[in-house]
Formats: C-alpha cells, sequence, structure tokens
C-alpha cells in the first residue's frame, strides 16, 4: 500500500513522513525543503497498531509512506510542484494524505478540491491545531467532511497527536477504496478557477471559526517589525549567528571538544591502544598505522563532534522557531542585485550542513540561469565537514577570539555576493523568478526535532569518519612513512607524500603557505574536507596531543595571518568530490562544470592570496613571501575579468548558454 502524503509547502508534510517512519528527513519553514521524493516504510511501532486495529492476521506487503514536494496546485508552477503531480497521477498512490495548515484553511483548500477530482481514495489531515487552538480558533471537523464528502483528522504532526486515528482513517479509505464525490468548483479555466477560489473561501468563513480579526497585529507581526525590518535585519542575523557559534564553539561546544582532542584522543585512547598492541607482540609498523594513523587522524576529527553536534543543535532551534524563513525574505533585496532571488537562500542554508543536498535543493530554482548560478556559489557557505578546519586553526591560532567563525560566515556572504555579480556583469544575468515563501508565525522550537536532527548529523559525520576519512589517513600514513621504492623513511621530507605536495607547493607561494605539508592537507581536502585535520594529526604525529593547543606544532607553518588565509582557500576551493558529483548532475553540462571548478578555484585563491599580502603588509608593516608573484597574478586577474565583462558587454546573448 503507498500513502502519498501532500500538500502546500510548510503544511508539515516532512514532519508527518518523519512521524510516520521514524525518519530524520530535513524539516524546514519554507518551500523547496523536499526536492525529490522521499519513500520509506511504515515504521514497525505504527504498523504493528494497525494489524491490531483493524484485526490483520497476515501482515502481507508493507506500507510505504511517500513524502512529495510541496505545491500549491495540480496545474506546476516549479520543479518540484511538477514532481509531485506526475507521482499522483502516473503513480496512483492508493490513498492520499493531503495536510493542510489548519492556520491557512482558505489558501490550503484551493490544492485540497483539486486533489479530490481526481478519484484516488483521500483523506485530509489538519495540521498545526495546536496553533490554531492557542490563538483562539477552531475547525468543525465533522461539517468540513461532509462538504468535502471526504475524512478530516486533526493533528499535531510534531508531537505526534492524532497519527493513529489519522493513519487508520487512510488505511480504511485505502482499502474501502473510497473515492471522493465530484465537488462542483467550475471547470478549468479562469471562471473555474474563480469559482474554485469561491468555494474554499466559502469552506473556511462556514467552518473555521478565529478568535480575532485577519487584521489583528499578532506576536510575530510585532517581533517582524525589527527582525525583518529594511536596515535592523542583516545586522540582527549577524548577532543571533555571533551568538550561537559563540556558544557552540566557545563554550560548551568547545569546552567538550577540548577533552576529547587533547585528553581522550590526545593520551588516554593513544596509550592504551599502543600498550595493548605492543604487549602482543604486534610489528611496531602496523601499530604505528593503528596509532598514528587510524587513531591519531580519525580521532582529531572526531574530537569536533560535540562542537558539531551542538551547533547543528542551536540551529535547528533556530529554523524551527520560523526565523530561517524571514532570513530567506531579508536576503532576496541582495540577492536580486546578483541575478538570484531570495529563493537562492534556502539551498545555502541546507548547504551549512552539507553541500551536497544543498546543492540538489538548488531544483527549486525555476529560472535556468538563476539555478546554475545558485549551484556555482552555494559550495562558497562553509559544511559541516569544514568546521574541524576552522575550529583547529580558531583554536591554535585565536584561541581567546570569538569573532573568527562569525567573519568566515560574513566572509562568504561577502564572496557570495561579490562573484555573483562578476558573473551577472559577465552572462548579463537577471533575475526573473517569483520569489513565494511561507511565513510561519514563531513558534516555541521542538527539542525533540532538534535532538533527532543533531543526531543526524552526528550519525553522518561518524559514518564518514569510520569509513572514507579512516581509508584517506591509512594513505596518508603509509605515504608519509615510506618512499617511492616503498622503503621506510626517517625523514618525512623523503615521503612519497613529500614528494606529491612539493610539486604544487610553488603554486601557493603567493598565499604565503610554506612547505609540503600544507599542499598535502589541501589534497587530501577534495575527498573530504575534514581530512585537512586528519593529515595535519598524522604528519604532526609526534606531538599530536599538542596539535590543538595555542602555541603547538602548527605554530611551524603558519602566522596568525597565513592560518586564516590557508583557512579561507580551504573553505572557498571547489568542494570534495562528492560535491563536485552533485554540481556536474545539477548542471547538467561538463563544460559549465569546468567552469564552475574554474570560477571557485580562482574565488578561493584570490581571497586566500589577499588576505596573505594585505594582512602581512597591515600587521607585521613588512612584505609577505611571494610579493611579487601576486602583484603578477592579482593584475592578470583583474585584467582577464575587464576583458570578459567587455567583450560579453557586446555580445547579444544573455545567460550561460
Amino acid at each position: 500500500m503507498k500513502i502519498a502524503l501532500v500538500g502546500n509547502p510548510n503544511s508539515g508534510k516532512t514532519t508527518l513522513f518523519n512521524a510516520l517512519t521514524g525518519k530524520m528527513e530535513h524539516v524546514g519553514n519554507w518551500a523547496g525543503v523536499t526536492v525529490e521524493k522521499k519513500i520509506s516504510p511504515l515504521s514497525e511501532q505504527l504498523a504493528d497498531f494497525l494489524r491490531k486495529h483493524l484485526s490483520v492476521d497476515n501482515p502481507g506487503d508493507p506500507i510505504v509512506v511517500i513524502d512529495l514536494p510541496g505545491a500549491y496546485s495540480i496545474d506546476p508552477y516549479s520543479g518540484e510542484e511538477a514532481i509531485a503531480r506526475d507521482f499522483i497521477l502516473e503513480e496512483k498512490p492508493d490513498v492520499i494524505i493531503n495536510i493542510i495548515d489548519a492556520n491557512s484553511l482558505e489558501r490550503s483548500l484551493f490544492f485540497t478540491t483539486q486533489l479530490l477530482e481526481l478519484n484516488i481514495p483521500t483523506v485530509i489531515a489538519l495540521n498545526k491545531m495546536d496553533l490554531l487552538r492557542h490563538n483562539g480558533g477552531k475547525i468543525d471537523t465533522a461539517g468540513l467532511s461532509a462538504s468535502l464528502k471526504s475524512q478530516v483528522g486533526e493533528i499535531v504532526a510534531n508531537k505526534g497527536e492524532g497519527l493513529k486515528d489519522l493513519l487508520l482513517k487512510a488505511v480504511q479509505t485505502a482499502e474501502l477504496k473510497a473515492q471522493p464525490a465530484p465537488i462542483a468548483t467550475g471547470e478549468s479555466s479562469q471562471a473555474g478557477t474563480d469559482a474554485r477560489h469561491a468555494f474554499t473561501k466559502k469552506l473556511a468563513t462556514d467552518y473555521l471559526v478565529k478568535n480575532r480579526a485577519s487584521h489583528e497585529i499578532t506576536f510575530s507581526d510585532r517581533v517582524d517589525r525589527v527582525v525583518a525590518n529594511s536596515y535592523l535585519g542583516l545586522p540582527i542575523f549577524a548577532l543571533v549567528m555571533w551568538a550561537i557559534y559563540a556558544f557552540s564553539i566557545n563554550g560548551l561546544g568547545g569546552m567538550l571538544s577540548g577533552y576529547i582532542n587533547d585528553t581522550l584522543f590526545g593520551k588516554i585512547v593513544p596509550d592504551a591502544v599502543n600498550g595493548f598492541l605492543t604487549g602482543i607482540g604486534v610489528h611496531p609498523l602496523l601499530t604505528g598505522l593503528i596509532v598514528d594513523g587510524a587513531i591519531g587522524g580519525v580521532g582529531a576529527v572526531v574530537g569536533f563532534l560535540p562542537l558539531i553536534m551542538i551547533l547543528f543543535f542551536c540551529l535547528s532551534l533556530l529554523e524551527d522557531s520560523g526565523y530561517m524563513a524571514r532570513v530567506a525574505i531579508i536576503m532576496d533585496r541582495y540577492f536580486k542585485k546578483i541575478g538570484l532571488s531570495g529563493k537562492a537562500i534556502i539551498p545555502m542554508i541546507v548547504g551549512t550542513g552539507c553541500s551536497i543536498p544543498g546543492i540538489m535543493a538548488t531544483k527549486t530554482i525555476e529560472d535556468d540561469n538563476e539555478r546554475m548560478l545558485a549551484t556555482i556559489l552555494t559550495p562558497f557557505v562553509p559544511c559541516g565537514a569544514k568546521l574541524p578546519i576552522i575550529a583547529l586553526l580558531a583554536a591554535v591560532f585565536f584561541p581567546h577570539s570569538t569573532w573568527v567563525f562569525p567573519s568566515i560566515y560574513l566572509i562568504a556572504g561577502a564572496l557570495i555576493i561579490i562573484v555573483g555579480l562578476i558573473i551577472k556583469k559577465i552572462y548579463r544575468l537577471e533575475s526573473s523568478s517569483a520569489f513565494i515563501v511561507e511565513i510561519p508565525e514563531y513558534k516555541l522550537p521542538s527539542i525533540k526535532l532538534a535532538s533527532r536532527q543533531m543526531l543526524k548529523q552526528a550519525k553522518s559525520f561518524l559514518v564518514r569518519a569510520a569509513t572514507i576519512i579512516l581509508v584517506m589517513n591509512t594513505v596518508i600514513w603509509f605515504m608519509q612513512t615510506y618512499g617511492w621504492r616503498l622503503q621506510e623513511v626517517e625523514n618525512q621530507s623523503s615521503s612519497i607524500l613529500a614528494s606529491v605536495g612539493g610539486i604544487l607547493a610553488p603554486l601557493l607561494i603567493p598565499l604565503g603557505f610554506i612547505g609540503w605539508q600544507t599542499t598535502a592537507a589541501t589534497l587530501s581536502g577534495f575527498i573530504a574536507k575534514e581530512n585537512v585535520v586528519a593529515t595535519f594529526a598524522i604528519i604532526l604525529a609526534s606531538s599530536e596531543e599538542a596539535m590543538h593547543l595555542a602555541g603547538g606544532p602548527l605554530t611551524d607553518f603558519f602566522t596568525p595571518v597565513t592560518a586564516f588565509s590557508f583557512l579561507l582557500f580551504n573553505l572557498f576551493i571547489p568542494p570534495c568530490f562528492a560535491a563536485i558529483g552533485a554540481m556536474n548532475a545539477e548542471l547538467g553540462s561538463k563544460r559549465l562544470l569546468r567552469k564552475a571548478i574554474l570560477i571557485q578555484f580562482i574565488a578561493g585563491y584570490t581571497v586566500a592570496m589577499l588576505t596573505t599580502q594585505i594582512g602581512t603588509l597591515l600587521l607585521y608593516n613588512r612584505l609577505s613571501g611571494g610579493f611579487i608573484p601576486a602583484v603578477f597574478l592579482t593584475i592578470s586577474l583583474v585584467g582577464w575579468l575587464y576583458y570578459l565583462m567587455v567583450r560579453k558587454a557586446g555580445n547579444t546573448k544573455n545567460g550561460f548558454a
């Protein structure tokens, strides 16, 4: 049996999907969080409930729940609406659960009446009933059910209220193959659309009782006058993010990470494993591989797990409160200046967790040029995999500073705008897509939901650490232990890793980076960005416990200025190979992918180079190494960009095509 969850964006479909299946899919207060259908069997607990109440002895085939992207109409306007429409019409689910936001009844019922005309068994779920009751409203469920000729259930999806009753109604409706009776709303023309609107308005008037007038100023309205203000909105957002990162990185998260890095994986675990392996006579090379390669490298990354968990817990609370929908509105006016709509902020916010789903979320952008531009710019947002790099260098070179993390995101925002403006000028892009975003009322965020999102991120982080990072650490340890003739080397500078890093090291001279070690760490980051930290841990294995401390061995490679430059370089050059694969899928062209990678590399390289050269001159009153090549590269880049802009200005073709 296939149960399709269908409804407007922000109606609570994915929250209901998670509640019915036990999954932890991403939930957000905007359209486009679900960009593809998600399929999962009903949770075993709810399946047992159904078998008991329906007196089913043979469980038969599993009940499958499908979470479809949000849609306002059966006639698709966007790509995700087309996915929902095509699945409903072509796959013919056994029953549709139409999720309606009870606080937006009239608007939601427009889509409901269209669904009821498809001759597919349908039940209606009135979601967010707790908010409606809190505001003094109520719905005559029986009357609405009679008018729509379909079963109606009241639920609160994020609290699990009313789910069993709704599920029973859905399964019974599917088994009876109860087709909704036709509703006279008019033909599929403008007159028919007007008639449908009139019909839904009458339904809302007849069966929805509100305790306040629609023009009454609410608490959310008062808050929005401040936090969504044209002038105050952006500074307030920056302040909110600073507070979250200060608590996550320099507060509780930093304390827990410090203990795991310096004590647990710095001393206790390596000493215990080293003693055990030595005691049972394991060969020193294998001991070194396990202790210095696996434990040293993976431990250096896993040590930042508490920091990441607390950070994403706070971000989930912020998102669930309804604030992030306001951020999209705030950013819309700025994004329009670079050829994007505020809808592009959605992939970028999703990309703070991982660039891959962030890039995939660009599907929600209708205009081809805007979608391609958003795909190129989204990886500039630091994802969760890059947080260990920021945390490591911040702890070593800026141990008592709370400005490092917020500044990274401010620089990322500035870079997105600057690169976007340059691309817009070269390709003559204009924003053409409409931006529609749900603005939910503010509410107390769900601790349960935030905890589940936090655990999801932790699981993903640990899986990466136990698989791709562990394998990469083994390779890195082997490369820095052996030479090309597979002989063990006494000096790392004679190793395979040193020779590979040394080939590309001259390219980083204008950035002020010294030695093959920085190049090797950067290269490993293309497999997984956490490998940058793990590679340093392996290279500096003799003093790994001190790697995270101020004044530790990393100061042999960086000054505070070049450390910050190295940080920016690794954040803004092309992302990991998996994210590049996602870019390839969304851009749909190898030529565009090559352009995107080139743009990202030039942007990251330029930001790092300017940071090193200008920062060294201002703070140390001297020229940095590679100053002359940096000047030459800067002049060449400016000249090249000017040529592209002038050449394109005379070209009548617009866009990437």
